[in-house]
């Protein structure tokens, strides 16, 4: 008698939205144990997702340097506030902060197990688009990650790309190519402009990405984002859960802290890759597109 084996179960998602206190991490530490307390007493998820330079506030500049932590150090600090509020079963965190790799400083985010007896770094990854216009300033401060890799979370295989990373359609794509199910995307976007509807321009723009890049990989698309004002600057917030079919799950309102629950089903992912197997496509053609001659290669500055 054949037997249909049972679905996997689905995951359990908390996306929180914060709001921090530029550069006073003392007071962010504090705020956030506050919110993981919340978080516990309602079920502990599998998965909290935070945003970019969550502990700090974003538009640090030189400041950067005196409150970057290595990975291992602030692994630690999530580990510890995560028992502090109470939290009494192991999770998985990803969460942005300003990284110091022995003297280089990079705009990071960290995926790990806290909970347990000790602290499991997962992955780190580094930004590798840095913004360096308008209100933006960071490649005169930290250097561009060189790497976008995939690596297990509870959902599957996942992949970490920050603010501006996910604009450039290549990143999402190469993170589906590499296997990736899920992608985690902590931000810390300003908010720009007004539509018609009286929706923030850059929230719009963020949403018609995200959609667009769930729904040609299939996969989801988790994007937490700070908000408050730094400086003047309003942080849009916006904070969403993106299916594989591009449909928004949860959302966010823009302008408050919030946490967000959601579910991230595994049946929903696979019926996504069946029905539109644009990434199938793809992978058969890459290797044509890439070694394409017509494409020109970058351009290096002659010796002096």
């Amino acid at each position: 008698m054949k037997h249909d084996a049972p679905a996997p179960p689905a995951i359990e998602l908390a996306v929180v939205q914060f709001k921090p206190v530029k550069g006073d991490v003392r007071a962010n530490r504090a705020a956030l144990e506050a919110i993981f307390a919340q978080v516990a007493a309602a079920g502990p998820p599998n998965i909290i997702v935070l945003p970019e330079a969550c502990l700090t506030g974003y538009f640090l500049e030189g400041a950067v340097y005196e409150l970057a932590l290595t990975a291992e150090a602030f692994a630690q600090t999530l580990h510890a506030t995560w028992a502090a509020a109470g939290g009494a079963v192991p999770v998985e965190i990803a969460c942005g902060f300003f990284e110091n790799d022995g003297g280089t400083f990079y705009n990071s985010a960290l995926y790990a197990r806290v909970g347990g007896a000790r602290p499991e770094i997962v992955h780190v990854h580094r930004k590798m688009f840095l913004p360096t216009y308008g209100v933006f300033d960071e490649e005169r401060f930290l250097s561009r990650g060189r790497n976008l890799g995939v690596f297990p979370s509870a959902f599957g295989p996942a992949a970490l790309l920050i603010c501006e990373d996910a604009w450039h359609s290549i990143m999402p794509t190469v993170a589906a190519l590499k296997g990736a199910h899920v992608l985690f995307v902590p931000s810390a976007s300003p908010g720009r402009g007004l539509c018609g509807s009286g929706e923030l321009e850059s929230v719009a723009r963020w949403k018609s990405i995200l959609r667009a890049h769930a729904s040609e990989h299939g996969v989801y698309i988790v994007y937490a984002g700070l908000t408050g004002f730094e400086g003047g600057k309003g942080m849009a917030g916006s904070s969403c859960v993106i299916s594989p079919g591009g449909d928004f799950v949860v959302e966010a309102p823009a302008l408050d802290a919030c946490i967000l629950r959601a579910q991230l089903d595994p049946a929903e992912f696979e019926v996504a890759r069946a029905t539109l197997p644009l990434l199938g496509d793809l992978a058969s053609v890459l290797p044509d597109l890439w070694f394409d001659a017509e494409i020109p290669l970058p351009k290096r500055a002659a010796p002096a």
